[in-house]
C-alpha cells in the first residue's frame, strides 16, 4: 500500500485530500466542502465499506493518518463524517 503522506500530488488541495484518502480507502466516496471559503477549513463526508466494524475514533484515525502533514499545514480545521454505505443510505 502506498504511504498516503508521501504522495506528491501536483493538484489543488481538494484533489490532494481525495487522493490521500483513496490511497488508504480505495472504495471511498468523498464529499468535500470548504466551510469558510479560505481553503483551510474543510468538512468531509467519507463513505466506505472499510468502516464496517470500526468505531468513530478508528474511522477518524484512518482519515487523519491518510492526511498526515496536510493537517499541520494547509488544513487548519477538518469536520469529518464517516459512514458505511448502509449508514449513509439511512441519512
Amino acid at each position: 500500500m502506498t504511504d498516503p503522506t508521501k504522495l506528491k500530488v501536483a493538484a489543488s488541495l481538494p484533489a490532494q485530500i481525495e487522493a490521500r484518502i483513496r490511497a488508504v480507502i480505495a472504495d471511498a466516496a468523498i464529499e468535500l466542502r470548504d466551510t469558510t471559503g479560505g481553503g483551510d477549513h474543510w468538512a468531509a463526508t467519507v463513505v466506505s465499506a472499510a468502516f464496517h466494524g470500526k468505531n468513530l475514533v478508528e474511522r477518524h484515525r484512518l482519515i487523519y493518518g491518510a492526511l498526515g502533514d496536510l493537517l499541520r499545514g494547509p488544513i487548519h480545521a477538518l469536520a469529518l463524517t464517516t459512514e458505511t454505505p448502509e449508514e449513509y443510505k439511512r441519512t
